[in-house]
């Protein structure tokens, strides 16, 4: 297994209706493995695709909230033209003339130099956002993935129920066959023949049954891939998967896998990154306790106030200090700090019961995969010795020692033995797929 890094993340039994009968597109019908589908996934899953504008989104208010510690440049600019009528000359012998158009423009740097602590909070809240973004993402890229993997063990497990029910379908037609001929000549009775037809009849609603779950199962794993499958392809869409069940050996002690998932699950990393950033809120709202201090300097251009000549041009620059402090702030400061006291603990108290949770599902995990693990090694020569029952049940029927329901009820527990093989190597798969999750053990798809 090899871990999943959110920088390479931006980077089926053959169906038996072919893709020309359907004349559905060639993305459909090519041979796809399970790597195959996870990285198809990554690319078209549309809630991946979600994720991944969120992320970018982030970006965006990363960068807004460490503006707060940055320099601010602005530049102004104005110009007026007032009717002579309002000008006022001063009142003294002579007077001055009064421009009746003015204008000035200028250019300033602000840079914020004490904030009560609100400019290093800025900058470190900036630093746990992106950390937060990019854990929710990885989260939501895990969780779709493993969606991705179960919709792939579905669809192997219903193909292989058709198969099994097929073949239950053909030994008991067989049987009929059989019965039938030995009744036409006149060696069993007519009840042999019904009983017959009767477990044939019983059986082939399992077939309809697994048919039915293989196309939604194929269609789960087609929406799950994020395709649009054309109006001309039909219900049994020709996903032709390639790879099987894998039964590799998968060994972790209980204490090392809670271990595990308590350090690499990322819905931990986005709550411990939400303690932080409550934590910084705490810090933001105490400062409206302290004194501002900020720093400035400038250019100007401006007209003569004492010439009317509008190109008659004054400039220079300007540099300069000021100092704001809320001595009272009806109670406004108090409240903030009492708001973000209370969501610290909130957030607290939500990263450790996410803790537990996550302890919790590990250990259901790791149980069920036991219970798959033991079932499937139990099922290893059941239907080796479900096939000899068998054999044996029909040479004792053909020497006249065996009855038809001795064969039967062989033809059942062998269908039975099938059937427990086939879902204990889902389940088996299905488990560990599960349990992986569980610890955080995220996937990178072969390219």
């Amino acid at each position: 297994m090899k871990k999943l890094t959110s920088f390479s993340l931006l980077l089926i039994v053959a169906c038996a209706v072919s893709a020309e009968e359907t004349n559905a597109p060639a993305w459909l019908s090519r041979p796809l493995s399970q790597p195959d589908c996870l990285n198809i996934a990554l690319a078209q899953n549309a809630d991946i695709l979600k994720a991944k504008s969120d992320l970018e989104a982030s970006a965006g208010v990363v960068v807004q909230t460490r503006a707060v510690a940055l320099p601010q440049v602005q530049a102004t600019g104005r110009y007026t033209d007032e009717d002579k009528s309002l000008l006022q000359e001063f009142p003294i012998p002579g007077g001055y003339p009064i421009p009746h158009q003015n204008w000035n423009s200028g250019i300033q740097i602000i840079q914020g130099i004490y904030e009560g602590g609100k400019l290093i909070a800025a900058i470190q809240a900036a630093s746990a956002t992106k950390k937060q973004a990019i854990a929710q993402y990885q989260t939501q890229v895990a969780d779709t993935l493993l969606s991705v993997r179960l919709a792939y063990y579905d669809v192997l497990l219903t193909a292989q129920q058709i198969t099994v029910n097929e073949a239950s379908v053909k030994l008991l037609q067989k049987e009929l066959d059989d019965q039938q001929r030995r009744f036409d000549a006149g060696t069993v009775p007519h009840f042999n023949v019904l009983r017959a037809e009767v477990a044939v009849a019983n059986a082939k609603p399992n077939l309809f049954h697994a048919t039915s779950q293989y196309r939604i199962a194929k269609n789960t794993l087609a929406n799950l891939l994020g395709y649009n499958l054309p109006r001309e392809v039909l219900e049994n869409i020709p996903l032709n998967l390639t790879d099987t069940f894998d039964i590799t050996p998968w060994d972790m002690l209980l204490p090392d896998a809670i271990q595990q998932a308590l350090e690499r699950r990322t819905e931990l990393t986005d709550l411990r990154e939400q303690v932080v950033l409550q934590h910084l809120n705490i810090v933001n709202a105490k400062s409206g306790y302290q004194p501002t201090i900020q720093a400035f300097a400038g250019y100007t251009w401006q007209n003569s106030s004492f010439s009317t000549d509008v190109a008659d041009e004054l400039n220079g620059w300007n540099v300069g200090g000021q100092l704001t402090w809320n001595i009272f702030d009806g109670a406004l400061t108090i409240g903030k700090v009492q708001q973000a006291k209370a969501l610290h603990q909130k957030a607290q108290t939500e990263l450790e019961n996410r803790s537990r949770q996550i302890e919790l599902e590990v250990r259901t995990a790791y149980s069920d995969f036991l219970e798959a693990k033991e079932v499937l090694d139990s099922q290893t020569k059941v239907q080796e010795e479900a096939e000899e029952a068998l054999r044996e049940a029909n040479a004792r029927s053909d020497a006249g020692t065996g009855t038809q329901l001795d064969v039967l009820d062989a033809e059942t527990s062998l269908t039975q033995a099938r059937t427990t093989q086939v879902q204990a190597l889902h389940d088996y798969d299905t488990a560990r797929a599960k349990l992986e999750r569980a610890i955080g053990a995220e996937i990178t798809p072969a390219k």
